[in-house]
């Protein structure tokens, strides 16, 4: 042994990829000493790819792929099967309850799925679930401090029930027919208007609440900001544009 030692220089390495037999995805490069023994070998590379070294046989292949030998030897130095840099060591494991048999490593529809009732889901702290619920609350309590209950109030001290209107979004006329807070929508004031065509999106009756009456789809309820009151004569539908 000593002589074989001997023939190989101290600073000797090379570089070597690594394949396994079980893990068809596992390729590495890896630098190895020509003065590590084949055990020594082999505890590098259960760190690298998992197989005990118990259960680890080698093959050396050349740079053509052609099969050099086995290390079979777990005394002898690696250098004493004359591996050059780009050669191929080749892992197999031959324990069948090893973690690299049976795809475990790169299957992972193998593994088996972690699940969680709904009913425990919910009975745990910081979720994400959680989270977006405290979101929400946050959010609606922002949005409901930002409007309150005389939101808008101001500019309705010029509209009035009866008065003739336009309402901005498509320059719809009509008739306002209600001016005040409505329970069943958003805080602050909102005027309701009949208009003189089809376009609205009730009768007056909003959320099971009326606040007026008018015929289907004529009425609609919109905040006093979208509201303009004068003269607005309903439109002649067979008034022909000037050319």
């Amino acid at each position: 042994m000593a002589s074989v030692l001997q023939n190989i220089p101290a600073d000797d390495s090379v570089l070597i990829r690594v394949t396994h037999a079980n893990i068809k995805s596992f390729s590495a490069d890896i630098r190895f000493s020509l003065q590590m023994t084949v055990e020594a070998v082999k505890e590098k590379l259960w760190k690298k790819c998992g197989t005990s070294v118990s259960s680890m046989c080698l093959e050396l292949y050349d740079d053509t792929g052609a099969k050099i030998s086995d290390l079979s030897d777990n005394t002898r130095p690696f250098g004493f099967y004359s591996p050059h840099d780009g050669y191929r060591l080749h892992v197999i494991d031959t324990d069948p309850s090893s973690v690299t048999s049976g795809g475990w490593l790169e299957d992972t529809s193998l593994v088996e799925k972690y699940t969680i009732s709904e009913d425990a889901y919910d009975k745990r702290d910081g979720t994400f679930r959680k989270f977006k619920e405290k979101l929400a609350c946050k959010n609606a309590t922002d949005n409901e401090a930002k409007i309150c209950d005389n939101y808008m109030e101001d500019l309705c001290a010029h509209i009035k029930v009866g008065d003739r209107c336009q309402v901005e979004l498509g320059e719809r006329r009509g008739v306002v027919k209600f001016v005040g807070q409505a329970e069943t929508l958003a805080a602050g004031f909102w005027v309701g208007v009949q208009y003189d065509e089809p376009v609205g999106k009730h009768d007056g009756m909003v959320k099971g609440k009326r606040y007026f009456s008018c015929p289907p789809l004529h009425g609609g309820m919109v905040r006093p900001d979208k509201v303009k009151v004068g003269d607005y004569p309903e439109r002649d539908p067979f008034e022909e544009e000037e050319i």
